[in-house]
């Protein structure tokens, strides 16, 4: 056996170390044809199908209808291709895109991410994945309803049946953020309208994971991991080379740091950015005054706008003014109510605007706008729930089920972190450089000359970068500037003059994160529908066929419905994803390492543990994030100052308290739970 795994491990080498070399001479070749032809969008549209073209058919050449292939790829993945696969399904839209993204826009606090992402390998490593691995099964929500199943043959159908709504729903709102990463990439890049983009990354999505499940999505992991890495890594090189003479940025941009930072002091002293920002602060106080009016404002403003509308018609004015007094129109609250919560946030946007500019690398500046105690409790928490998150997200667990053995499993979250490091190292350096170009190369720049790259980020919808003079100077100022931190990724090689083939190569880097992880989010709802509740609970002597099936179906019925809620763009994709972290802790964490590491926990322990993290996490979420409160007017205030993003910090620890008292509360399991927990600890 050991001889056929190592030559199952030199073949594969001997695959990707061709695949990687042919895509090197891919975007060589795209290179030479954009300097004799010309840059054009057609480098989209070849990057872009060319990759998801490649990903069908690896897709399709991996297609199987067994059951141990289809859920866990037949347990023979190679602990280093496991952890590129655990890489490339880690390494999100929010990772690729949205890392560096926050990180340029919030400076020091972005680190966060960083710290609470990698930690939470550690946790991994060390609480469970070798123990989820020596259990082998298919799912989390298997494992967690024969743990606490009391000795009961398909374990606990309780268990089971929360566990799957846990899964599903911290995926879900994973799955999400994904695909509003790829409408994004593919609305830039192709020209397609957002929603448009949305469906047509979905259809990237299928062709890799509906014919051959958990096989299919690790091989093709596996490459998108190859393609995304080297996306990464050759545009920050490359920009750092061409500015300022690096060869690795990562390790010596210090004084690029210093650069920044003396340009942010300067900037937070100049008379023309504080007239653009005492602006904002006239505005905030203006939406305070209308607020304050209500309901009889809401009922001045609507009429004013219709009667506006009525008169740019009568007067055949311009079909660009009328459309925008249409938009404005349909965009108006329905009533006060609505109103209240949308005036709200533009007052808050406008605030934030009035403020000067958060510094860079300055940790927790007091002139931010937020008390830096509260600031500080938010970082420290953030990391906290994004390292049990990490822990317990049931697509990164499952993966580790792929392997041979409980020792390739321990070897294998050792490469995901190698591979995935080498990301993480270099998004705080693309950070950096994005920033320098901004602060040096846009601002201070008159209107009548700006970048031709600032002209198509301009007409994308929802709007991700404007640029409006304030101040009527005719100049750029900092405060002048609106960015999304998602476009920053994307547009970096446009920012920096870089051959549009770049630009082409992290498009597909993009969309490779994103398709990867949709990959492994939209596998793990799928299977845990098709094998924890159609088979477990619905259907005992369902064949391995039907089973399979099931779960394709369910794949492709989950996909649409994903869609279809990116559609309503329920928020950033960062705090999305950040989120679905807090969300699964709080359902997971307290649940799975009091499984393995305290046998009295009992199956009521269990059920209250996870029912009351997740019911207190759900909440702190609905009532204080803005997407939710807009739609319901329910207001929450705000416990401690903590994020929504951070909702795990409550979660988690109510998750604990409510397992570990209903667990001594109640009759302790039967002895053949003791020898379960024996068992997986064992080796």
């Amino acid at each position: 056996m050991p001889e056929r795994q190592a030559r199952f491990r030199n073949r594969l080498l001997l695959y990707y170390s061709l695949y990687t070399l042919g895509f090197i001479g891919f975007v060589a070749m795209m290179a030479l044809i954009e300097e004799r032809n010309g840059p054009g969008i057609w480098l989209g549209y070849v990057f872009l199908f060319v990759t998801i073209a490649v990903y069908a058919c690896i897709g399709l050449i991996c297609r199987t209808a067994d059951l141990n292939e289809y859920y866990v790829a037949g347990r023979r993945v190679p602990a280093m291709f496991n952890g590129m696969a655990t890489a490339a399904d880690w390494m999100s839209a929010a990772s690729f895109i949205g890392l560096a993204g926050i990180l340029f826009a919030s400076g020091y606090e972005g680190l966060a991410y960083i710290m609470g992402w990698m930690g939470g390998y550690c946790l991994v490593a060390f609480l469970l994945a070798p123990y989820l691995r020596k259990f082998a099964g298919y799912t989390v929500p298997d494992f967690l309803a024969v743990r606490y199943g009391n000795g009961r043959p398909g374990g606990s159908m309780t268990v089971r049946g929360i566990a799957v709504a846990g899964a599903a729903l911290c995926s879900f709102v994973y799955l999400v953020a994904q695909i509003q990463g790829i409408g994004l990439i593919v609305t830039r890049f192709i020209g397609v309208e957002f929603a448009v983009g949305v469906f047509f990354g979905l259809a990237g999505v299928l062709v890799c994971s509906f014919l051959g499940g958990m096989r299919a999505v690790t091989w093709t992991q596996v490459a998108q991991y190859i393609i995304l890495i080297l996306a990464f890594l050759i545009t920050v090189s490359l920009i750092a080379w061409k500015h300022h003479g690096m060869v690795l940025p990562q390790f010596s941009y210090g004084g690029l740091l210093t650069q920044i930072a003396e340009r942010e002091r300067t900037l937070a002293e100049d008379p023309d950015e504080q007239a653009v920002r005492a602006h904002y602060l006239a505005q905030a106080r203006a939406v305070d005054e209308r607020i304050a009016r209500l309901p009889a404002s809401f009922e001045e403003e609507r009429e004013a706008l219709q009667a506006r509308l009525k008169d740019l018609r009568e007067h055949n004015a311009p079909l660009r003014e009328i459309k925008a007094a249409e938009r404005e129109r349909v965009e108006f609250p329905r009533d006060a109510a609505a109103a209240y919560v949308q005036w709200n946030d533009e007052r808050d946007a406008a605030l934030a605007r009035s403020r000067p500019a958060t510094p860079f690398s300055e940790p927790f500046p007091a002139h931010a706008g937020q008390d830096p105690t509260t600031q500080r409790l938010n970082f420290v928490l953030l990391v906290f729930c994004l390292m049990l998150g990490t822990a317990s997200l049931p697509h990164i667990l499952t993966r580790f089920q792929t392997t041979p053995s409980v020792r390739e499993t321990r070897n294998s979250v050792g490469w995901a972190v190698f591979f995935i490091g080498l990301l993480y190292i270099s998004a705080p350096t693309f950070a950096a450089l994005v920033k320098y170009e901004f602060l040096f190369g846009l601002v201070g720049t008159s209107f009548n000359d700006l970048p031709l790259w600032t002209v198509p980020w301009r007409k994308i919808d929802p709007a991700v970068f404007s640029i409006s003079d304030i101040n009527g100077d005719g100049i750029v100022q900092w405060a002048e500037i609106m960015v999304q931190p998602d476009m920053i990724v994307l547009a970096a090689p446009e920012i920096a003059g870089l051959p549009s083939v770049i630009s082409g190569l992290i498009a597909a880097g993009a969309l490779a994160a994103a398709l990867s992880t949709a990959d492994g989010l939209l596998l793990t709802i799928a299977n845990a529908l098709s094998h924890d509740v159609y088979y477990h609970m619905v259907n005992r002597s369902a064949t391995h066929q039907k089973r399979v099936t099931t779960a394709k179906i369910v794949l492709l019925a989950v996909a649409l419905a994903a869609a279809y809620a990116t559609s309503l763009r329920p928020g950033n994709i960062l705090f999305l994803v950040g989120a679905a972290f807090s969300l699964a802790a709080s359902c997971f964490f307290p649940a799975l390492v009091l499984g393995i590491f305290w046998r009295r926990t009992t199956r009521a322990g269990a059920v209250a543990g996870m029912l009351t993290g997740l019911s207190v996490s759900v909440y702190y979420i609905f009532v204080n994030y803005p997407f939710f409160t807009r739609m319901t007017g329910i207001f929450g205030d705000r416990w401690f100052g903590v994020d929504p993003i951070a909702s795990g910090a409550f979660g988690v620890p109510a998750g604990f308290a409510a397992a570990i008292l209903v667990s001594l509360l109640s009759r302790p399991e039967r002895p053949v739970v003791g020898k379960l927990v024996s068992y997986i600890r064992k080796g």
